[in-house]
């Protein structure tokens, strides 16, 4: 067994709407999931939960910070609540000043405990105005989030330095509650190139606004997800060229317009074909001019990479049904895994695969850091995790092997999360933290679970070092 690098980080994860609570506290606006959580007397989430206190890190950060600093933590990976900062999501309607304060409040507790906050600016909790507004099929959106990003870069610019615009947008521009909209099998089949479209424009501005314009000595990354691909029948061509078509529609999508100048060339002449096919004048996958080429190029000096299972890959041809039909691929859990109480693969080989493939297609000079954790469901899950502690230490080996065999530039691995938390569509019934959180005690008590006392160990160690 080896160590990791000296100056390797790491890291824990959350996000603003899953913790922080206080949904309508001190001059906060409406966010989009307040909005579908509340909906429909809360029929969109698993037993009608919602983020209204989560885990009330609004009142509890500085126990967070602790929780941090016991673990020997680097950093924090957390994100801004924009409808905290901008009620509106437009700046010309007022900022928030108590915002700016909670966030101020909150990155000097975590650097007086040692702990450098790594801040994503959004994590799919827009303004529900921007909602209304068409959300990220608006181009308007795109100055807006501009706007935003500026007040954050110069109101916490100081002290912060490691910045992420955007967090696995292709599961945002996708999904319902994004759009405020129930047709997620039924959407045009051009949304979500336009909102990804959107998106993008959106990082390059931000990056800009915090490179030329104000001159910040920072580093501005972006953090995308992705499956690995691996081909259903390994010997045959047809297979293995869907699971490039896989990466390419999960990872390139978002990537290959800041290290090129377009979209990848199998979305480029499938989607392009099939627009054409359907007898519309322009293809369903926009481009960019010059300009927004200039922008994007080079426009990332980290990628966060979110990686929790693998799918087997096969051709599928003949559909226009989401992205995977656009890309003619279909997907399938290999049935010989073990799963996660998530219901999802444990597949940890393809953690290398997929930091090799990165480095392979984007250089060894992008620095990565990998976004992991596992989900249990709440019945089952229990302070002694060990199927956590489990799944960390195969996951965090491939890591390894992918820094010290195969040269990837792997600069800190975070764990998906500090605590359990808001899980989206699934509410409080599957958890994904290394810390309880007592959801029925008026003081939300957070207790170490065993796969927190792992990772001390590990962060301790910087890996796993010979035993002695």
């Amino acid at each position: 067994m080896r160590s990791f690098n000296e100056d390797f980080e790491w890291g824990l994860a959350t996000s603003a709407y899953q913790i922080e609570g206080a949904w309508d506290t001190d001059g906060k606006g409406i966010s989009a999931w307040d909005e579908w959580s509340h909906e429909n007397n809360g029929s969109n989430i698993e037993k009608g939960h919602n983020g209204d206190v989560a885990c009330d890190s609004y009142h509890k950060f500085e126990d967070d910070s602790k929780l941090l600093k016991n673990l020997g933590a680097n950093f924090y990976k957390l994100s801004l609540s924009w409808p905290r900062l901008v009620p509106t999501g437009h700046v010309s309607d007022g900022i928030n000043q108590a915002g700016i304060d909670y966030y101020n409040k909150v990155i000097n507790s975590l650097l007086s405990n040692g702990i450098s906050p790594m801040i994503t600016l959004h994590q799919w909790d827009l303004p529900y105005p921007l909602v209304q507004e068409g959300s990220w099929l608006n181009d308007s959106i795109v100055n807006h989030f501009g706007d935003f990003s500026r007040i954050a870069f110069k109101e916490f610019g100081d002290r912060v330095t490691q910045w992420i615009t955007l967090h696995e947008p292709f599961i945002s521009v996708q999904a319902d509650p994004t759009y405020g909209e129930h047709n997620a099998t039924e959407q045009p089949p051009e949304k979500p190139y336009i909102g990804a479209h959107n998106v993008l424009k959106a990082h390059a501005t931000a990056y800009r606004i915090y490179k030329d314009e104000l001159k910040l000595q920072g580093q501005v990354g972006l953090t995308v997800n992705s499956e690995w691909a691996v081909p259903k029948d390994s010997t045959n061509q047809t297979h293995i060229e869907a699971a490039d078509r896989l990466l390419a529609s999960r990872l390139g999508w978002f990537l290959d317009p800041i290290f090129g100048s377009d979209y990848p060339l199998s979305m480029r002449e499938l989607i392009d074909r099939k627009s054409k096919e359907e007898g519309r004048a322009t293809s369903r996958l926009p481009s960019f001019d010059k300009e927004w080429q200039d922008k994007l190029r080079g426009s990332i000096d980290f990628v966060g990479l979110n990686y929790f299972f693998s799918v087997l890959v096969e051709p599928k041809y003949g559909s226009t049904v989401g992205i995977d039909g656009d890309s003619d691929i279909a997907t399938e859990f290999d049935p010989s895994k073990n799963r996660t109480g998530g219901g999802l693969p444990i597949t940890p080989f393809g953690m290398r695969k997929i930091l090799s493939y990165v480095k392979s297609k984007y250089g060894s000079d992008l620095p990565i850091y990998m976004i992991n954790g596992c989900g249990e469901v709440e019945e089952k899950d229990t302070l002694d995790d060990q199927f956590r502690v489990d799944f960390f230490k195969i996951h965090i080996n491939e890591v390894l092997k992918a820094v010290l065999l195969d040269g990837a530039n792997v600069r800190g691995f975070t764990a998906w999360s500090l605590m359990d938390n808001f899980e989206w569509t699934s509410g409080y019934t599957v958890k994904y933290g290394v810390h309880a959180v007592d959801f029925s005690h008026p003081d939300l008590t957070r207790t170490p679970k065993e796969s927190a006392k792992f990772l001390k160990s590990v962060i301790t160690d910087n890996g796993f070092p010979p035993k002695k």
